[in-house]
């Protein structure tokens, strides 16, 4: 069944100029970009995006490192999309992540590690709308 996930290319993969290497890697694992816009995130964007992490101790760190540079957001679309993104992304952490995938091939820790996709289809459809109006998505 064809689906819809969201993704993130990071600061630190932007920063590198890795955008169309990890899109690449992406479209390599059969998922299309059917949205994507580079942004600046604003704190206020950062902080509500990721205010299910709000009580935890990485979460001033995450914020002020999702707010350091652009990120690349998109939508993904492909059979499976959920699960597929997360296998071609790789482990959280890259010293875990299996060879070959994005992870392990560009990020830099387990913070700036490249790439952030949806956790399930519930998730996706959110995130998606939090940055994409439907008429942006063109598939």
């Amino acid at each position: 069944m064809t689906d819809r996930t969201f993704s993130i290319i990071k600061p630190d993969a932007t920063r590198r100029n890795l955008t169309g290497k990890v899109n690449a890697m992406l479209e390599g694992a059969g998922l299309r970009i059917v949205a994507q816009k580079r942004i600046q995130m604003s704190q206020a964007q950062a902080e509500e995006f990721y205010g299910v992490h709000r009580e935890r101790p990485f979460f001033g760190s995450l914020v002020a490192f999702m707010t350091s540079g652009p990120v690349v957001v998109q939508v993904l679309e492909g059979d499976d999309a959920v699960a597929r993104n997360r296998e071609v992304m790789g482990a959280t952490n890259p010293a875990d992540a299996a060879e070959g995938t994005i992870r392990k091939e560009v990020a830099e820790s387990i913070e700036a590690n490249s790439v952030h996709g949806s956790d399930s289809a519930e998730n996706a459809a959110i995130e998606i709308a939090f940055f994409f109006s439907d008429d942006e998505i063109v598939g």
